[in-house]
C-alpha cells in the first residue's frame, strides 16, 4: 500500500516560458549552409593539430616496438590510439542539441513525430532516507524554468524523517508525493511514478542532485528541435568539491567523462548511459518498456541496481528487442499504449547543467564503484548484443570501452603484481607513464575547456587510482553480481 500526498494548491512556482526551439529543418537545407560547413572543416583541422603530438609519439612509439609486439605493448598502443580518437570526435563532432540544429539528420526515409512545440513533462524523483539533502534537490527541481513541468516524488519507505520533509515541501511547491508504505527498490519506485506520468516527456533526477534552473529546458528544446532523439542526458560536475581531495578529483573526471566521453558518442546518436542525475526521455521512447526496468533479471536472479545503462539500451535496442520485451509484459499497463518501435538516436546536452554529491571518503567510492561496475556488466549482455547493428563509430566506441574495462585488471595484474614478482620493474615502470601520459592528456582536455582553471591537474591522480585500485573491483563486481542493494550516500 501507498499513500498519495497531492499539493493543497496548484504550484508555487510560475515557470518562465521557454525559449523557442530551434527549427529541426528539411535534410536539403544542409548543402545550404556553407557557413557552418566551413567552421566545421576549421574546427576539424584545429583539433587535429592540437592531438598531432600525440599522432606523433604514437607512430613513433609503434614503429620502434612492432618487431618486439607484445601483449601488454599492444594494449598500451590501442589506449593511447583510443584515447586519440575519442577526443578528435568529440572535440570536432559533437554539437550541442539545445544550442541549434544538428550537422547530422535521419535521411527522409526515417520516420519520427514530431513533439509538441510546448510538451508537458513529468519530473520525477525517488528517495530513501536523505533527510539532509533531498530539499535542496526538490527546491532545485521546483526552480526549473521549463514550462508545463509536473514533479512526483516517490519516498521509498524513508525512516529518517525524509517523508515529513517531502510533506512539507509538497504544500509549499505543489509537488506531488507518494509515500510508499514499504521499500521497493529505486526501479519499482520510479515505474510507480512512471504510472502519473502521462505527459509527453518523462525526466528523471538522483536525489543527491542540484539542477540549474535552465537545465531541463535545455534537454525539452534538443528533444522538441530534434524528433529522432529518443533521450538525452544532462551535464554532470560534482556538487561537494570542498569535501575532500577525492571530491575534486572525481570531479574532473566528471567533466571529462561527460563533455569527452558522452560528446563522442553523441555525434553518433548512441550515448550508451543517460546519466541519472538528468536523464530526459519522450515519453513514446522508453514507456512499453519500464516494466521490463522494473524486473531485469541477470544470472537468475533479480537486478536491484537502478542502472541508467540499461534504462538507455531500451531506446538504443527496441528496433531489434523491443517486440520481444512488449510480447513478454502484454498484461501490463505501460504495454497497452503500444508505441513503434524505432531506431531512436541518444544524445547529450552539454549545456544542461547539473552537480551531484561524489563520496568524499575511499569507503563509499568504492560501493558506488561496484554498483557501476555491476551495471556495466549486465548491460554488456544486453547493449553489447545490438551496438554493432547501430554503425561502424557507434559500434567502435561501445566495444573499445568495454574491451579497455575488461582488460584493465589483467593489465593491473600483469603490470602490478606479475611484472616486480619476475624482476621485470623496467615494465612496471612504463606502465605508470603510459597510465600517467593518459590522465595528462585528458587533464588538457580539461584545461582547454576551462581556461585558468588549475583542477586540470588532479585528472592525472584519478588515471593513477583507477589503474592502481578500481580496476581490481571489476572482478570482484563479476563474482557479488547477484547481490544488490538500494545504498547512496557520499558522506
Amino acid at each position: 500500500m501507498s499513500t498519495l500526498h497531492r499539493p493543497a494548491a496548484g504550484p508555487a512556482q510560475a515557470p518562465a516560458p521557454a525559449s523557442a526551439p530551434g527549427s529541426a529543418g528539411a535534410p536539403g537545407r544542409r548543402g545550404a549552409r556553407t557557413g557552418p560547413a566551413r567552421s566545421h572543416g576549421v574546427r576539424r583541422l584545429l583539433v587535429l593539430l592540437c592531438l598531432m603530438p600525440l599522432l606523433i609519439l604514437l607512430a613513433s612509439q609503434a614503429a620502434r616496438l612492432l618487431p618486439r609486439m607484445s601483449l601488454p605493448v599492444c594494449y598500451g598502443l590501442i589506449v593511447l590510439a583510443g584515447t586519440i580518437v575519442t577526443l578528435y570526435i568529440a572535440y570536432s563532432r559533437y554539437e550541442d542539441p539545445a544550442e541549434g540544429e544538428l550537422r547530422v539528420r535521419p535521411g527522409p526515409g526515417e520516420d519520427f513525430p514530431r513533439l509538441s512545440p510546448d510538451p508537458g513533462v513529468t519530473f520525477l524523483l525517488a528517495v530513501k532516507d536523505e533527510v539532509d539533502g533531498i530539499e535542496a534537490c526538490v527546491r532545485s527541481m521546483a526552480a526549473s524554468d521549463c514550462p508545463g513541468v509536473r514533479i512526483v516524488v516517490v519516498d521509498d519507505h524513508s525512516q529518517d524523517g525524509t517523508g515529513d520533509v517531502l510533506r512539507r515541501l509538497s504544500q509549499e511547491l505543489g509537488i506531488t508525493v507518494i509515500h510508499l508504505d514499504a521499500n521497493v527498490g529505486k526501479k519499482h519506485a520510479l515505474v510507480r511514478a512512471c504510472e502519473l506520468a502521462d505527459t509527453e516527456i518523462i525526466a528523471f533526477t538522483d536525489s543527491d542532485c542540484v539542477l540549474a534552473p535552465d537545465a531541463l529546458r535545455r534537454c525539452v528544446r534538443a528533444l522538441v528541435a530534434h524528433p529522432e532523439l529518443g533521450a538525452v542526458s544532462g551535464h554532470c560536475r560534482a556538487l561537494n568539491t570542498e569535501s575532500s581531495l577525492l571530491a575534486r578529483v572525481q570531479d574532473v573526471w566528471y567533466e571529462g567523462q561527460f563533455r569527452v566521453a558522452k560528446a563522442a558518442e553523441a555525434s553518433f546518436g548512441s550515448v550508451s548511459c543517460v546519466s541519472g542525475p538528468l536523464a530526459v526521455f519522450r515519453r513514446d521512447a522508453v514507456y512499453n518498456y519500464l516494466p521490463a526496468w522494473a524486473d531485469d533479471r541477470f544470472m537468475g536472479a533479480p537486478f536491484r541496481f537502478a542502472t541508467d545503462r540499461q534504462l538507455t539500451g531500451y531506446v538504443l535496442g527496441q528496433a531489434w528487442r523491443g517486440a520481444a520485451l512488449k510480447r513478454r509484459y502484454a498484461g501490463s499497463p505501460f504495454v497497452e499504449e503500444d508505441f513503434a518501435e524505432r531506431r531512436w538516436r541518444v544524445g547529450y546536452v552539454r549545456s544542461a547543467k547539473v552537480w551531484t554529491d561524489v563520496p568524499a571518503r575511499l569507503r563509499p567510492l568504492l560501493r558506488q564503484q561496484i554498483r557501476w561496475k555491476k551495471s556495466f556488466i549486465r548491460n554488456l549482455f544486453f547493449t553489447g548484443s545490438f551496438m554493432w547493428r547501430r554503425g561502424l563509430g557507434p559500434a567502435a566506441l561501445y566495444y573499445g570501452h568495454a574491451l579497455w574495462v575488461l582488460a584493465a585488471p589483467v593489465m593491473a595484474f600483469r603490470h602490478l603484481l606479475w611484472a616486480p614478482v619476475h624482476g621485470a620493474l623496467f615494465l612496471t615502470l612504463l606502465y605508470f607513464c603510459g597510465v600517467v601520459l593518459k590522465g595528462c592528456v585528458w587533464g588538457l582536455a580539461y584545461k582547454i575547456d576551462h581556461p585558468g582553471d588549475t583542477r586540470w591537474r588532479y585528472r592525472p591522480l584519478m588515471s593513477l587510482f583507477s589503474s592502481v585500485l578500481l580496476a581490481w573491483l571489476l572482478p570482484y563486481s563479476l563474482l557479488t553480481v547477484r547481490r544488490g542493494v538500494w545504498s547512496r550516500g557520499a558522506a
